[in-house]
């Protein structure tokens, strides 16, 4: 087990480097647009949700290409992305909903 645990400490992105520690501290951006999806429609925007979607779009395939392949940011990113695009859904829908009724 300790073999392990020094591979994970010595590895590139482990964490000793910032490539460990940035997606890590991203997670923090995810759980709080998981906490947004409670909030009323009315309060959702449109720029920061479709900021959140195309970070985690554009940074999930950046993730794959770099050396070495850094799967904490790959796993943050395409959660970032969905989230922003499912609060997106959420707002689009409650728009097109309202003016249904009107």
């Amino acid at each position: 087990m300790a073999a392990k645990l020094r591979e994970l400490w010595n590895h590139p992105a482990g964490p000793k480097t910032v490539f460990f520690w940035a997606p890590t501290v991203k997670w923090g951006i995810s759980i709080a647009n998981i906490a947004d999806m409670q909030r009323p429609t009315e309060q959702i925007s449109y720029p920061q949700q479709l900021a959140i979607t195309a970070t985690g779009i554009i940074w999930s395939r950046y993730s794959t290409q770099i050396t070495p392949v850094n799967y904490n940011l790959l796993a943050v990113n395409a959660f970032m992305a969905v989230t922003g695009m499912y609060q997106l859904y959420r707002k689009t829908m409650a728009e097109q909903a309202k003016k249904a009724v009107a």
